[in-house]
């Protein structure tokens, strides 16, 4: 390293020092002008599920429009397993480069480190929050062996008989699970819950009057709901769904005005994302919640948009908290 001292000629030292400036200053800008080049190469949009369900629909409706936006492909990569967990670890160990960024449900973001903590090595610290993308209300459906009809008719029946009716989700510590004890704990309602692997199973259950109630994802339950197949009693979101308006929110009712619980999706990078990286993928994730093409098909799978520039770290921190409410209350553990 070069070193000034008072023997060294001025003239030297004024040629050395006006050389360090000009390396230092090229370093400078080459780190600012690196991250202004992002992308050169196409990103890697991990979804922690198999292809098919929401989750995966969200990322390939993403994956188009950020690539449109970015100007190279974003390919899809679905790592399935341990209810999303295995996917959002591999983007938690990733380079934070912005090469591999995952889209993000609440059950592998928010709800599995909950039910799961031996298991869930990761934890928002893990990640770099770059939006929220949106998110679909969970609705509670009855057999159409059960006789009734409404959010009404399932209170009245289900607290004349406590114990003796069971409802079905996804599985266990799922956010199908933790809206139906919800219900529960609001409602003051004694029911057995039923983990199913998967919505195939609880559906045929449901369909076929082994199962008097379930807990679906809108998008899932929606073609059973039209086909008069199951009985909707109520959606789960504060306010009804602009996707099935003529469908209440459980909310109306007294018992279940502090019902609210949502699907959500997010869109994630590894944590320490450099900012000039994190605010390009912003931008981007921005234009395309505005865009009425992605509105529209949203809207056709039953899904809301997130409003751009949501606090992500502060959502995420009230949804984890509502979480832990009802993990506690239901017992919910590994």
């Amino acid at each position: 390293m070069t070193t000034f001292n008072h023997r060294t000629p001025p003239t030297r030292r004024r040629v050395l020092a006006a050389t360090l400036l000009a390396v230092t200053g090229a370093l400078l800008a080459a780190l600012p002008a690196a991250a202004q080049d992002y992308p050169t190469k196409p990103i890697t949009l991990v979804v922690g599920y198999p292809p098919g369900g929401s989750t995966d629909l969200m990322g390939r409706l993403v994956g188009t429009e950020l690539s449109n936006r970015l100007g190279q492909p974003v390919v899809i990569e679905n790592v399935g397993g341990a209810g999303g967990t295995i996917g959002a670890q591999k983007v938690a160990n990733a380079a934070p480069d912005g090469y591999t960024l995952l889209v993000g449900s609440s059950n592998e973001l928010a709800i599995a480190k909950l039910v799961t903590p031996r298991t869930v090595k990761y934890g928002p610290a893990n990640f770099t929050p770059i939006g929220l993308i949106g998110s679909q209300p969970l609705v509670l459906v009855a057999s159409t062996a059960a006789g009734v009809k409404n959010a009404g008719d399932f209170t009245q029946l289900v607290k004349k008989n406590p114990g003796k009716f069971s409802y079905g989700s996804s599985g266990v510590g799922t956010a199908l699970h933790l809206a139906g004890e919800m219900v529960k704990e609001q409602g003051g309602l004694f029911m057995t819950h039923i983990p199913y692997r998967g919505v195939a199973p609880l559906t045929s259950d449901l369909m076929g009057g082994n199962l008097e109630f379930g807990v679906f994802v809108l998008s899932s339950g929606l073609p059973h709901i039209k086909s008069g197949k199951v009985v909707a009693l109520g959606t789960t979101a504060a306010k009804r769904s602009q996707a099935t308006p003529d469908i209440p929110a459980l909310a109306e009712l007294p018992q279940f005005k502090n019902v609210d619980i949502e699907s959500w999706f997010a869109l994630m990078g590894p944590a320490k994302l450099p900012q000039p990286v994190v605010a390009k993928l912003k931008k981007a994730l921005a234009e395309t919640l505005q865009s009425p093409d992605f509105r529209q098909k949203m809207a056709a799978a039953g899904s809301g948009v997130a409003a751009p520039g949501v606090d992500v770290q502060k959502f995420w921190d009230g949804e984890i908290a509502k979480y832990t409410r009802i993990v506690q209350f239901a017992k919910i553990e590994e």
